[in-house]
């Protein structure tokens, strides 16, 4: 397994007043989560801290890193993420003041020799390979539905009203209805990067790959895309998690 070199960031941004997003960097390089949280007040941050907090401790707990089959790999993190999905929503029917609330999350896994990147939401994962530029998940947007559906063309979707509204997150019946992770043995060489729509907001594919591109260094890497998403006009929390494989 190469090695892996991880840079983060996550900022509140010009607009908001609170950071909704969260982020958990495992120092043993086994798992990397990004979540953004939505709902009024302090209901997303809620969302978002749950979601990072038992869906780490589950995965320390439950699954094998070392042997387990990629069924075994995709189950177990499918089983995870539906009981985090479960206790959001059992926290928003208890609580009034969470009663909105819900969670966007990606993850790259490593088990086994194995990369496994999927996500709920529209929070993305991104890898760079070889001059190859990809988004490894699917948002889970209204727009990407009327793109899937070819009701409109992916150019219009960049500025689509319905971009931001979604219809699969943790803190929704569907949230708990799989993950589907890209599964794919990692490379030397390879670069990823895993975000909020606080950076796609504000930066294209093409400026992204372009940043991800330069330098060895993945703090500077993480600190220039947020920094690009603030120049591009995104009005809401940006996070970054930049992984480098050596």
């Amino acid at each position: 397994m190469p090695r892996v070199h991880v840079g983060s960031l996550s900022i509140t941004g010009d607009f908001r007043s609170n950071n909704e997003d969260r982020f958990s960097v495992d120092p043993d390089g086994r798992f990397f989560l990004v979540a953004d949280g939505m709902g009024g007040q302090s209901a997303g941050e809620q969302a978002s801290e749950m979601a990072i907090e038992l869906i780490v401790k589950q995965l320390v707990a439950q699954l094998d890193f070392d042997e387990s089959s990629q069924e075994t790999v995709i189950e177990t993190i499918d089983t995870i993420v539906a009981f985090a999905n479960t206790e959001i929503i059992a926290l928003a029917q208890l609580e009034p003041r969470f009663h909105n609330m819900g969670t966007t999350l990606v993850f790259v896994v490593a088990a086994a020799g194995q990369f496994y990147a999927g996500g709920i939401g529209d929070s993305r994962v991104y890898r760079l390979r070889n001059g190859d530029f990809e988004q490894l998940t699917t948002d889970h947007s209204l727009t990407q539905a009327l793109v899937d559906a070819q009701t409109i063309s992916p150019e219009e979707a960049v500025t689509h009203r319905y971009r931001n509204v979604l219809y699969r997150y943790l803190g929704s019946k569907e949230g708990g209805e799989g993950t589907s992770p890209a599964v794919f043995e990692p490379a030397t060489g390879d670069r990823y990067l895993l975000c909020t729509d606080g950076v796609t907001d504000g930066v294209d594919d093409l400026t992204l790959e372009g940043l991800l591109a330069v330098g060895d260094d993945p703090q500077p890497i993480a600190a220039a895309v947020v920094e690009a998403a603030v120049e591009g006009g995104s009005k809401d929390n940006i996070t970054a998690v930049i992984l480098l494989l050596e």
